[in-house]
């Protein structure tokens, strides 16, 4: 089954089990600022904002995404990891009581540093996710809303959501989702797969606790070589390595399928997809908190690909 075009996704979407007792744990891309473009801001931003402004594909997809994930499953909470928080050996996770923004981009339109997305947080589900990690023997502890986030290799100062989370949320669940506590918790700045692997083992068990994870990265992200983004304009080496990914992706064994996954940094072509491991550590991290399970594709679109883990 394709899912490159509209039908196919929606196709794979409802494919996807109802599951609520053991929530599959998604691999989505969150794609960029540009997604909250208006569409006459997007038309002067190039080839890119087809794919990745207000009125693209990925655009769609998110749409459609949302929806179908909280009628699924019926969340009690969301726990969501993004390529654009990151800590060393320790996992942060948010302890705010409404979810403040943090518009860590620059560049953009004023417009962009105006948007909303109104949310709560929940310490019992922090606390929740932090007794996980301990008992993983992983440190981690909260961090409340009077507290700057800290390493995230970015210089951009203060608590919050970042825009992997609070761009495509937007889209996937209105401006306005207060009925779900969500809380982010960061990735491990050493980009390693292993080690982000096990960041989202240790809590997997939310899956059987009515919680969504949820990790946010991209497939092709090259800010240096923005012809990347685009199949209309990606080199051959960037297409080679996402063959690659979803090469391993359909590997049946599960051990063998994470072996493969661990081997894409080496892959020839990723340099040229991704100069950072930022946006493509959030994958291993979702591949853990599924282990053990199947691996469903939800989207195939180049750059965009997006997965359920644990099926």
């Amino acid at each position: 089954m394709s899912t490159t075009t509209t039908s196919g996704w929606k196709q794979a979407l409802d494919a996807l089990p109802s599951t609520p007792d053991k929530i599959p744990a998604f691999f989505f891309a969150h794609g960029s600022p540009m997604l909250a473009l208006s569409p006459a801001q997007a038309g002067g931003m190039g080839g890119m904002a087809a794919w990745h402004g207000p009125t693209g594909p990925l655009a769609r997809f998110l749409d459609d995404f949302g929806p179908t994930l909280l009628e699924k499953y019926k969340p009690k909470g969301i726990v969501v990891f993004s390529a654009h928080w990151e800590t060393m050996k320790e996992r942060l996770v948010t302890d705010y009581p409404e979810n403040p923004l943090l518009m860590d981009y620059y560049g953009f339109s004023p417009e962009l540093y105006k948007l909303k997305f109104k949310s709560r947080g929940d310490s019992k589900l922090a606390q929740r996710v932090v007794e996980l990690y301990k008992q993983a023997g992983q440190k981690a502890r909260t961090s409340p809303a009077t507290e700057a986030r800290g390493e995230d290799g970015r210089g951009f100062e203060g608590p919050g959501l970042d825009h992997g989370v609070f761009v495509p949320f937007r889209i996937m669940f209105g401006e306005d989702f207060t009925g779900i506590p969500i809380v982010q918790v960061s990735i491990d700045s050493s980009l390693d797969p292993a080690t982000n692997w096990a960041a989202g083992k240790a809590v997997a068990k939310l899956r059987e606790e009515g919680i969504l994870i949820l990790a946010g990265g991209l497939t092709a992200h090259n800010l240096r070589d923005r012809s990347s983004f685009s199949p209309d304009t990606a080199r051959d080496v960037h297409k080679e390595f996402d063959r690659a990914i979803h090469k391993a992706i359909a590997i049946e064994s599960g051990e063998a399928r994470k072996q493969e996954l661990f081997a894409l940094p080496k892959h020839p072509g990723f340099r040229a997809s991704q100069p950072r491991e930022d946006h493509f550590v959030p994958l291993y991290v979702a591949g853990g908190a599924g282990e053990g399970g199947g691996v469903h594709t939800i989207l195939d679109l180049y750059g965009l690909a997006s997965f359920a883990f644990g099926i």
